[in-house]
């Protein structure tokens, strides 16, 4: 490596070794850092400069720290993320269903890169993974960087959506359907990343999984704005969708009143939020008022607490919360 250039790079190879071999664990002193500079990037160094380096790194931002314990030396102290934060991102991500195995992988490599190998090789022999059922489509990173751009937009998309039935000789068939959609938003819920949309043939929203699309491409044609088929009017806000859809399912949005026995209170709060309207009903149940789309998910998600969630309203309601249970009965007669 020529001097000059060598000597342009050092600050920056010296601010990757404080990145990657330096903790408060991991001390190295000037001499050190000299060695390693000549030992990984071919560049001999002083002390003296090494000195005037750090000061430049620090001053840029860096916090190295110097100590005298066992020995005197330096190392990075504060980073851009906090040890429990990495953990964090690399339990979320290889915990969602979305991301292939081999983008887990290379993300998990990145998100690494911000801690040093000590830390690193501590985090994994903490974190356990075990064999997570994956996303096969690589083309999903792909999708949604093309669906952000079309939202951004306000255009539409075309794409083919991927879905599974039975077939007669009971096999499982894959079969493709090319669709044109309105986008609005993209939503991660039960390991799934979605997208909100519109198809243009119908009034009201749908849901698809991103990771059942190919070819996804956006079209020079303005996108149906989300007021004319959802009660959002300036901003389609996700957040507050997402609390009222369950399980993705979509349909009309009703106001809906339950009784709740008292042991269920962290999970009423847990899925409808802090802000839920709650009433004392009895000493052992309490009332929930909330907004939520009429489907089979929020059916579903009620019938899964069995007697400890009571439907008052409405009547649509209750009458297909009773006509869902009567029909698992029915399953179950004669049945041993």
């Amino acid at each position: 490596m020529g001097g000059k250039s060598s000597a342009k790079l050092k600050i920056l190879y010296l601010m990757d070794i404080f990145i990657s071999k330096t903790d408060e664990e991991n001390i190295l002193t000037a001499n050190e850092l000299c060695c390693e500079l000549e030992k990984n990037y071919g560049i001999t160094a002083e002390r003296k400069s090494i000195y005037a380096d750090i000061e430049t790194l620090q001053e840029y931002g860096m916090d190295i720290i110097f100590v005298r314990n066992h020995k005197k030396g330096y190392f990075l102290g504060q980073r851009d993320y906090e040890l429990a934060e990495i953990r964090l991102l690399i339990d979320a991500v290889q915990s969602a269903k979305f991301i292939t195995h081999k983008k887990t992988k290379e993300l998990v490599e990145k998100i690494n890169k911000q801690v040093s190998n000590s830390q690193k090789e501590m985090l994994e022999s903490q974190i356990y993974i075990d064999n997570r059922v994956k996303c096969v489509n690589e083309e999903i990173y792909y999708n949604i960087d093309v669906l952000n751009r079309a939202i951004s937009g306000q255009k539409k998309v075309e794409l083919v959506y991927i879905k599974h039935s039975v077939g007669s000789e009971r096999e499982v068939k894959r079969e493709e359907k090319e669709l044109c959609v309105n986008p609005y938003v993209l939503i991660w819920s039960n390991d799934h990343y979605y997208l909100v949309g519109n198809n243009p043939k119908y009034e009201n929203l749908m849901h698809l999984r991103i990771d059942r699309m190919k070819k996804v491409t956006i079209l020079n044609e303005q996108s149906r704005h989300f007021s004319e088929v959802s009660d959002f009017t300036c901003k389609f806000d996700a957040a507050v969708y997402a609390q009222n859809v369950f399980n993705m399912y979509t349909g009309e949005i009703i106001d809906v009143e339950l009784v709740c026995k008292n042991e269920l209170i962290d999970n009423i709060i847990d899925r409808f939020g802090n802000d839920v309207i709650i009433k004392y009903h009895d000493r052992s149940s309490f009332f929930v008022r909330h907004r939520a789309a009429m489907s089979e998910g929020l059916i579903s998600w009620i019938l899964q607490y069995g007697g400890m969630i009571k439907v008052i309203k409405p009547a649509i309601l209750r009458d297909a919360i009773l006509s869902k249970a009567k029909s698992i009965t029915e399953i179950y007669k004669g049945t041993t």
